[in-house]
């Protein structure tokens, strides 16, 4: 064990000590161990317990929880703080800048317990909630937790779709004769993802000199290399060759294996668009996001290919928060980002009363926000606000509110946001009783996940998809990226019962509603066309 290493367990022991608030003199005095034993140029691995003791500022607890280390591999007091953290806290205080008191502020706070529930509280602007957390402060540590992620091999689709999307722009400015495309999990449109992956016409020699990219690394035919901190790989092929590469880098593997056994013996290469790659196959185009699996081909060669639902088909903004809740903007600047992006209305579903940690509406103010919705339809017809709510699913599935409340909403979007410890059966009865409501108009972001930060609570899909035909129940596709719930996989069978699927950003900003965006690209992975879509279409 290096003398780093060594340090580097003092210094995760007086964090942890400084977060559960123990003695500021023992805290005090491992942090001061870790600053002397990183710059020590001594073995300290080989050293005795007394030779140890000998380094100015080690004494004798300091020098026996070395010894411990350097002969055990661990350290026993660390080991007891470790046990009383979560693990997701410990990877917080990993994080530079973030100290003990500020993870201890939103553990407490906001109870997220993982970097990915905290990023996503932060895109609710829940953390300015907590005291000595404001805006600009909120911004920072955003940056420094997506930095951070970025170290850890897996990213969001929106984060690479963005870079993607600048990268793309700054080389077709920079190279004008040659052809750039995304490819890959990036082009049908993963939502998680390991790397940016683009396909060019651009001769590998000239990859260095791209502006912005770091760490090249150039083959024949590929070129390895990072840009703002993600992984990215780019394929160099000709133009004459461009749609057989194209075809053969998007799809998964077991699309294009399901593929070459479907046409044995025939020679795909040099050809220029995937158009080509079809047709010689005797097959209609099949999109990217199609691409993942033999079922996307049962329905080429069946001519059953759905037409895919486009951003463009969505009529209304569904499932969206204001000021009244945890949203940033007020319902007037809600509606009329909404208008201004070419609405048609917006569905205002703010937290329920039991949200008090999302400062959800207690009847009182319901009553108060409803007044405010009318006064707007008045005023910017025929734009429509309808009034809505998401209303906490409780522990025994009812909703949170009484009927008569429940009522008076134009809708219900309803939505399990506490005691996510279940387990499939548990959590399956109690969407399936929620369903039953009479007032359920959607199911909300239906297992609760959080992408790359929490796995949702066990489900049995095909119960509750059943249970939402049954009882009329629209199912969320939350299109909000670290949601993407329900998954697309599960689409073709909800489409096979006739469940409608509703794309919702969860918008707590104006900016929020274009994650619309993101949950058509998940939609059309599963096929989902605009009749299946329920926001295609006005509401009543």
């Amino acid at each position: 064990m290096t003398n780093p290493d060594i340090a580097r367990h003092f210094n995760e022991l007086a964090k942890l000590m400084e977060l559960h608030k123990d003695n500021p003199f023992k805290i005090r005095s491992y942090s001061n161990a870790y600053n002397k034993l990183r710059k020590n140029d001594q073995e300290l691995a080989g050293m005795s317990e007394e030779e140890l003791q000998g380094i100015d500022g080690i004494g004798k607890a300091i020098a026996a929880k070395i010894h411990e280390l350097a002969t055990t591999g661990k350290m026993e007091t660390l080991e007891k703080w470790r046990a009383q953290t979560p693990e997701g806290i410990r990877e917080m205080l990993s994080i530079r800048g973030f100290g003990p008191k500020k993870v201890k502020a939103v553990w407490d706070g906001l109870g997220v317990t993982s970097v990915g529930q905290l990023l996503y509280a932060i895109n609710e602007n829940r953390l300015v909630e907590l005291k000595g957390f404001g805006a600009k402060t909120q911004e920072t540590l955003k940056e420094k937790l997506e930095f951070h992620q970025r170290s850890q091999g897996q990213f969001l689709y929106r984060a690479l779709d963005q870079a993607a999307e600048a990268l793309l722009s700054q080389l077709r400015a920079a190279y004008p004769e040659e052809v750039f495309a995304r490819t890959g999990a990036l082009r049908r449109a993963c939502p998680t993802l390991t790397h940016l992956a683009l396909l060019t016409t651009l001769a590998p020699a000239a990859s260095p000199t791209i502006p912005g990219i770091e760490e090249v690394k150039t083959t024949d035919d590929k070129t390895s290399a990072t840009v703002d901190g993600f992984p990215l790989v780019i394929h160099h092929c000709s133009a004459a060759n461009f749609g057989s590469r194209q075809f053969r880098h998007t799809g998964s593997e077991e699309f294009l294996k399901a593929f070459v056994e479907r046409h044995p013996g025939i020679d795909f290469a040099g050809l220029a668009t995937e158009e080509d790659v079809f047709a010689k196959a005797g097959l209609p185009y099949i999109e990217p996001e199609l691409r993942e699996s033999d079922w996307a081909l049962e329905l080429a060669a069946n001519d059953q290919l759905p037409e895919l639902i486009t951003q463009e088909d969505i009529r209304g903004v569904v499932h969206s928060h204001s000021t009244w809740s945890d949203g940033i903007h007020s319902v007037r600047q809600m509606a009329e980002a909404a208008r201004d992006k070419g609405y048609d209305y917006l569905v205002m579903s703010d937290h329920s009363k039991t949200a008090v940690y999302a400062n959800g509406l207690s009847i009182e103010r319901v009553k108060e926000q409803w007044a405010e919705i009318d006064a707007l339809n008045e005023e910017m017809a025929p734009f429509r606000i309808f009034k809505s709510i998401e209303s906490d699913i409780l522990t025994d599935g009812s909703l949170d509110y009484p009927e008569e409340i429940l009522a008076g909403f134009d809708l219900v979007i309803a939505s399990i946001h506490s005691q996510l410890n279940m387990d499939e059966e548990k959590a399956t009865e109690r969407l399936l009783t929620a369903i039953a409501n009479p007032y359920t108009t959607i199911l909300g972001h239906p297992t609760g996940r959080l992408l790359l930060s929490r796995k949702g609570y066990p489900i049995n899909y095909q119960r509750v998809i059943d249970s939402c035909a049954e009882h009329g129940v629209v199912i969320e596709l939350n299109a909000n990226p670290y949601r993407l719930d329900l998954d697309w996989s599960w689409i073709p069978y909800a489409l096979e019962k006739g469940v409608k699927i509703s794309i919702n950003p969860d918008a707590h900003s104006m900016g929020g509603m274009d994650d619309i965006k993101y949950g058509v690209a998940a939609a059309r992975k599963g096929g989902l066309t605009k009749n299946g879509c329920w926001n295609t279409d006005l509401i009543v």
